[in-house]
Order: structure tokens, then sequence, then C-alpha cells
């Protein structure tokens, strides 16, 4: 299953992991003055806006805490803590800086982008019948075999040769990879890349891996992009793939993000970038 999973694994884009904000302006508004004179006129009253514990509140049950006392009194703690720093910040100008200013507008459309690519998602939902074609393909490029694999991976073709030459002489393997191997990676394991579908290695490792028998090392020198690589087969099983149900959530993300990825295209187009 370990390595189906790495199948699935995707660039997601940051706006489908971060909940979508809520929006503070009106209770802001409405609470900004009523909240701030109290705070000046009487100790121990909140300094903050209403909105802004209303917010926070919803923000931590949405992440699994209990509205109990503690909680609401942490929420009003930190939230005038947060007030009087600001208040002394804004006191030397702080504010005011450019730096400071930009990095603010920047927080403030990160917030906006957050919502609009929730939103966005929202309206374009991923349906199960898409999800299942995408299982269904990926499944069918993994195919119905496992392969526990070695290699030693080289600069030059002659060099492969003779590493082919000393193992059909009954040298060992992991002593030869450990020895010559670029791959730094799978040396110090003798050569061992452990267990793998074809679709996890460029086409022409993964052709040559299927055709080997068990036991077995390829006698002609692989080339990829990578250099020229001698393989040797430790065991061959079937594979070990899990259920649609098991990976709909990773799937989910995977087409989440190819469908921003697509939109973010035809936007960029649309607006000449």
């Amino acid at each position: 299953m370990q390595t189906f999973f790495r199948v699935f694994i995707a660039l997601a884009a940051a706006a489908l992991l971060l909940a979508p904000p809520a929006a503070l302006a009106q209770d802001t508004k409405k609470a900004a003055a009523p909240a701030a004179k109290a705070a000046d006129t009487a100790k121990g009253k909140d300094l903050y806006p209403a909105g802004y514990f209303d917010f926070m509140l919803k923000q931590r049950e949405a992440q699994g805490q209990q509205d109990t006392p503690e909680l609401r009194n942490a929420i009003r703690d930190e939230l005038n803590t947060r007030e009087l720093l600001v208040r002394e910040a804004k006191k030397k100008g702080m504010d005011k800086a450019p730096a400071m200013k930009t990095e603010m507008d920047l927080a403030g459309q990160t917030v906006l982008v957050r919502a609009y690519m929730a939103d966005y998602l929202k309206a374009h939902p991923i349906s199960d019948e898409a999800l299942h074609r995408e299982y269904d393909t990926i499944k069918s490029q993994m195919g119905d075999k496992e392969y526990k694999v070695r290699h030693i991976l080289v600069d030059n073709q002659a060099e492969a040769n003779e590493i082919i030459a000393a193992l059909q002489k009954g040298e060992k393997f992991e002593t030869l990879a450990a020895e010559h191997s670029k791959d730094t990676g799978s040396k110090s394991r003798g050569g061992d890349l452990d267990w793998n579908t074809p679709s996890n290695f460029v086409k022409p490792f993964g052709d040559a891996m299927v055709a080997l028998q068990k036991g077995k090392f390829t006698t002609t020198p692989v080339q990829t992009q990578f250099g020229w690589h001698v393989i040797e087969v430790d065991d061959i099983r079937e594979a070990k793939i899990p259920t649609f149900d098991e990976v709909k959530q990773q799937l989910i993300q995977r087409m989440q993000s190819q469908e921003v990825d697509a939109y973010l295209r035809q936007l960029r187009v649309e607006n000449g970038y």
C-alpha cells in the first residue's frame, strides 16, 4: 500500500489546505466604538471588538476544541494582549512604516485569496464519477505486480558493462553497488530501491525491470536521463492496492489541485499574463 499512496501524493495548492475566513467588517464596525470606550473607562473590560471574539471562537471550534469557560477566557486573554501590543506598536508609528504597510497589505491579500479559492472549490465540486475515473486510471497505470529491485547507476555504458561482467563472474550486486553506484540514496543499501511498481520509474527503467525474472539482473545496460543502470530484481509479488474509499480524500485533493491549476492558467490567459 505504501507505494500506491506515493502515486497519489501531488502538489496541492496552499489555498486548498486552509479553512475559509469569515467576514469581520460589519461586526467590527458595530462593536469597535463601544468596546474601545468601555476599555478606556472601566478596568477589566475587554479591549477588542466583539466580532473578533466570535470569529476566534468559531475558528477554535472548527479545529475541534470545545466551547468551555476555559477556552473563552483564553481567547479573551489572547485578544486583549494583542490589542495592548497593537496600541503600543501604533504609538511608535510602526503601522506607518512603508515595509510594515506592505506586509499588512499582503497579509490582507492572503485572507482574501483563501476565501475566494474556498468559494471557487465549493462551486466546482469533484464528482464521485470523476474520482472513480481517476482511481481506475491510476490503478491501470500501476499494473498488478510490485518488484523489490536494486540498481547500480554509473555515468557511461562502458562502466555499466564492466559491472555486468563482474556480476556474471559471481561478484555480489550489493558490493558492486556500494563501490560504483552514483545513486547516493541507495548505494549504502547495496542499491536497494525497496518495493515499487513500474509506474514509479521512468519508462526505460520500468520496462527493463518488468522483463526480468526474480533473482536476475540486466545483461544489457539500461539508459535513462540519469545515466546507465544495471538492474536486479530480488522478488516479485502481487500489488497491494488500497480500495477507492481508502484513498478518496487523497484523490479529492489531487483533483482539486488540478482544478485550481487549470483555473489559474485560464485566468492568466484571460488577463494577458
